[in-house]
């Protein structure tokens, strides 16, 4: 079975290395895939990768792993299946229903990452639509935090499928 894992970026984050670098540093979001392509072939799992500064664009992709939203077509070739999501919702943390419940329709389990760890910011970031949802939440760790969301979630298949067996 192919491993699958579905990395999406949400708002502000195609500015990373520009944007406030003394919370999230100087890497740039070219730079995180670039690394999380090398570490998912290492790890033998398929990475695709999104960023849209567009909730509902956000939800469409979501949606698209099942197969459905208004981007597939009835007679579309089927999409690759996704084992895993790794989602940094950005802003969207704290405001999204829309991709939460798009989220929870696919039935696809997901791991929550943060850059900053938001617990230690304002108040109104320590909210998260996703955190009860999601099968790991990684936060405070830097761009490192995509390795460890990459590792975490390559593993998560792997046990899951071996337990299935």
């Amino acid at each position: 079975m192919t491993r699958h894992i579905l990395l999406i970026n949400g708002p502000n984050l195609n500015l990373l290395g520009k944007r406030e670098p003394h919370i999230y540093g100087s890497t740039t979001l070219d730079d995180v895939v670039a690394q999380a392509q090398a570490q998912a072939e290492s790890l033998g799992v398929t990475l695709s990768t999104f960023q849209s500064n567009h909730e509902g664009a956000i939800v469409d992709r979501i949606q698209e792993v099942a197969g459905w939203g208004p981007n597939v077509l009835p007679d579309s070739p089927p999409q690759k299946k996704v084992s895993a999501i790794i989602i940094n919702p950005g802003a969207l943390t704290h405001t999204s229903v829309a991709v939460r419940d798009a989220l929870l329709a696919i039935d696809v389990p997901f791991v929550e990452l943060h850059v900053s760890n938001v617990h230690a910011r304002e108040p109104w970031r320590k909210h998260s639509y996703f955190t009860d949802k999601a099968v790991a939440m990684i936060c405070g760790m830097g761009m490192y935090g995509y390795t460890a969301a990459l590792e975490f979630a390559a593993r998560h298949i792997k046990v899951k499928e071996e337990g299935e067996n």
